[in-house]
């Protein structure tokens, strides 16, 4: 809960910094440029796109952990109990990227289709927490889930969509640092250092190679051993990449000037509305839907103590899309005219999302719980 509450209130300064007298001051740290480079491979980024795709790698990193975790020890382990958040992810994926190309088939903004796809954990269980006994044990484990495997699917569809173009040489080198990583594992090497240097390889060369360089970190994560490393290191990483690298992508993206030309490019309404209503209306809708057909086809039940009105009412918090999609918006149109009214759409829709499912659940009569 303290991660969605420090991430809402770093989502606001952004915003009233941006939108202030000093808004210069705002735009100038953050177009610092930074330079590293390590013979024949150079970074040569401002100051956000180090957070974008330097820091992030951490926070992605962190997610491989816990899709590791899942699929080892937790609700991915079993087919039959992870079918039915896996399914509803599925559709609460599905349904939304639909949604905004039925607005931007064709036009300028097709590109975002990603966008309204992602579900933010932080902000999600916070407002989930905030609801107490309102959300059954089981239902909260079946948003969290749906979000995890949510995460998984934003990391397959960044690597394979919203790659640039990739230069062979610097993704061989990478493959080459996973699998040295992967064999050293399978000879009992134990030396931390090696694999830190070897990671940063990777990191290195998927950043030369024209994919984002945040999909080194997801991978990364799941290379880990599941077991007390794997642990160690989540509980380790998890609260900085919650309370501080999450923060510090929302100060560096959410510092979107409000004003009317911000919806003055073609396409931009467009982005817009497929953003918001792809958020709000499309992943209610998904995972909704979804659910009710592994749950009528038999594939899934519902949580135990749960009811449909309980299921919409998350399906609508799972639209909280913030920090992925905002991730998404900066790979998908960088500093493009549409980049504002996508970011818009996202602060505007998550805090609606978070209205309308918090409402939902709140207002579930005793005997739905």
């Amino acid at each position: 809960m303290a991660a969605g509450v420090i991430l809402v209130v770093a989502s606001v300064v952004a915003l009233a910094w941006a939108n202030s007298p000093w808004r210069a001051g705002y735009e100038s740290l953050w177009s610092t440029t930074v330079q590293l480079h390590v013979g024949s491979l150079h970074f040569d980024e401002d100051l956000r796109h180090v957070v974008n795709e330097g820091l992030m790698a951490v926070f992605f990193f962190v997610i491989g952990l816990e899709i590791k975790r899942e699929l080892v020890a937790g609700e991915l382990r079993q087919w039959r109990a992870a079918a039915l958040p896996v399914i509803a992810a599925l559709g609460g994926m599905a349904v939304p990227a639909l949604l905004f190309t039925a607005f931007n088939a064709g036009g300028r903004g097709a590109r975002g289709w990603g966008v309204p796809m992602a579900t933010d954990i932080a902000f999600a269980m916070a407002v989930i927490a905030l609801l107490g006994s309102h959300v059954p044990p089981p239902l909260k484990l079946f948003l969290l889930t749906l979000a995890i495997v949510d995460d998984a699917g934003a990391i397959v569809v960044i690597a394979v969509f919203y790659a640039g173009g990739v230069r062979f040489t610097a993704l061989a080198l990478a493959a080459a640092g996973v699998v040295a990583i992967v064999v050293l594992r399978a000879l009992g090497v134990r030396w931390a250092p090696v694999f830190v240097v070897l990671g940063i390889v990777v990191w290195f060369a998927t950043f030369e190679s024209g994919i984002h360089a945040t999909i080194a970190g997801a991978v990364l994560g799941l290379l880990v051993p599941a077991g007390p490393l794997g642990d160690r290191l989540h509980d380790h990483l998890h609260p900085d990449a919650g309370l501080v690298i999450v923060p510090l992508f929302a100060l560096a993206n959410a510092g979107v000037r409000l004003r009317g030309d911000a919806f003055g490019a073609p396409g931009a309404w467009a982005v817009f509305a497929g953003v918001a209503i792809g958020l709000v209306v499309g992943k209610a809708l998904g995972v909704s839907a979804a659910t009710w057909v592994a749950v009528r086809t038999g594939i899934g039940r519902l949580p135990e103590g749960t009811s449909w009105r309980q299921v919409v009412g998350v399906a609508s918090v799972a639209g909280i899309g913030f920090t992925v999609s905002l991730f998404i918006t900066d790979v998908a149109f960088g500093e493009t005219v549409l980049e504002p009214s996508a970011k818009i759409a996202i602060l505007v829709a998550s805090a609606v999302a978070a209205v309308i499912g918090a409402a939902i659940l709140a207002a579930a009569p005793k005997r739905d719980r």
